[in-house]
């Protein structure tokens, strides 16, 4: 199991004597977690602690499974599944107390868990419902920092789930409640801890992100059922005088790949920019893998380029190699970057393109070798119609490829 001995290690600093008696576990129930963000808030998300010895995290309509839980005396290590972060705590007497690491980014929120199976209290009825479409601007103030963004959202009584969907992907499966009229909206995936909290006011809003303990900012948005994103077709394009785009990379056995190898001749490519630690490069991940299972007999091939964050070659091919395991990915991802996920520096490698503005981005390539789409961000499950709106397109678009 990947980092056994390490998460041995991390429990070891929880007891300085050995104790021969059977460690303490949690309960078999459903919790409440609650991880400390920015301006004394609580980010809260609820788990099910299994008789099988795993944990099932709650979003909405996902259900994530984690199943690398280590016990030792009065201390549980948690590995999420896919992502290198992980939780290491103490028991208490319902749950435990603890931190959420990240240690490439040297990111550590504390985090806590009771029984319980409420996400968000409430105090009154729902005065106000966001069901519907919301036109939203992130970081409204500032010229260099704002974006814009689409709210999808469904409210039943005080129950909301939905998501915000940006140029570069989406939020993911976000869940909480209408309190009064103020709305709490909360996800927790192993990789990212996002709350959104707003004020309400008929067809308006305003409110406020939370990244983890770490980031923050301002959001605005007004309804709008017309309301649509620039098209994803768009918004990364090649630079004058390209028409093909070339890397060489390295994979897991220190091989350079590139474009040129046999195993790309004419064949359609699919070339995808994406990182480990990136939860819609999962979500695409996933798709992709199971894509590629179902029309490997076809001349179609993907080949990944993993940016990535982790400080050495040896903890990103790792990040790879558990990416490729968990999702059952059997085409090559490629190590693109180490030590920063800086879009500035995947753009020095990729010279060619205007710019990488997102995590993940596809590219397109037909059996000539010429670059036909560029595709920036992946919009998810969490975006119901739009998901099945972009495989239908993807799914149509590969096959007038492999027609010609």
């Amino acid at each position: 199991m990947k980092n056994y001995l390490v998460f041995m290690c991390v429990l070891a600093l929880f007891s300085c004597q050995e104790n021969k008696s059977e460690p303490l576990t949690l309960e078999v129930g459903t919790y409440q977690g609650s991880l400390e963000v920015k301006d004394d808030n609580l980010l809260p998300f609820l788990f099910e602690v299994t008789p099988e010895n795993t944990l099932k995290i709650f979003n909405a309509e996902e259900e994530i499974t984690v199943d690398e839980i280590m016990y030792r005396n009065d201390s549980v290590v948690i590995n999420m599944p896919v992502y290198e972060g992980y939780i290491t705590a103490k028991l208490t007497e319902d749950g435990f107390k603890g931190s959420f690491n990240k240690e490439s980014l040297e990111r550590y929120v504390p985090i806590t868990a009771v029984k319980s199976n409420q996400r968000f209290l409430t105090s009154e009825e729902a005065i106000q419902n966001v069901t519907g479409n919301w036109e939203v601007l992130f970081s409204p103030d500032s010229e260099d920092d704002k974006y814009i963004a689409k709210g999808i959202f469904k409210q039943d009584g005080n129950t909301v789930t939905g998501t915000f969907r940006t140029t570069t992907g989406d939020y993911r499966y976000l869940e909480g409640v209408m309190d009064g009229n103020q709305m709490k909206l909360s996800t927790f995936d192993g990789a990212h801890a996002f709350l959104f909290t707003a004020t309400v006011k008929d067809s308006t809003m305003k409110g406020m992100f939370y990244s983890g303990n770490h980031f923050k900012e301002p959001f605005i948005a007004k309804r709008n059922d017309t309301y649509e994103l620039p098209g994803a077709n768009s918004l990364t394009y090649l630079k004058d005088g390209y028409d093909k785009i070339e890397f060489s990379f390295p994979d897991e056995t220190g091989k350079q790949v590139s474009l040129t190898d046999e195993r790309f001749k004419d064949k359609v490519v699919l070339v995808q920019i994406m990182g480990t630690w990136c939860p819609n490069c999962l979500d695409e991940s996933k798709y992709y893998s199971q894509f590629y299972k179902d029309n490997k007999d076809k001349d179609i091939e993907i080949v990944a380029l993993a940016f990535e964050y982790a400080k050495t070659q040896e903890k990103a091919f790792n990040n790879i190699k558990r990416l490729k395991e968990r999702t059952g990915i059997e085409y090559p991802v490629l190590l693109a970057q180490v030590g920063t996920s800086s879009k500035m520096k995947a753009n020095e490698k990729l010279p060619m393109l205007n710019h990488v503005l997102s995590y993940p981005t596809t590219i397109f390539i037909d059996k000539r070798g010429k670059v036909r789409k560029i595709h920036t961000g992946f919009n998810g499950p969490a975006t119901g119609d739009k998901y099945t709106e972009f495989k239908t397109e993807f799914t149509g678009f590969v096959e007038d490829l492999l027609q010609e």
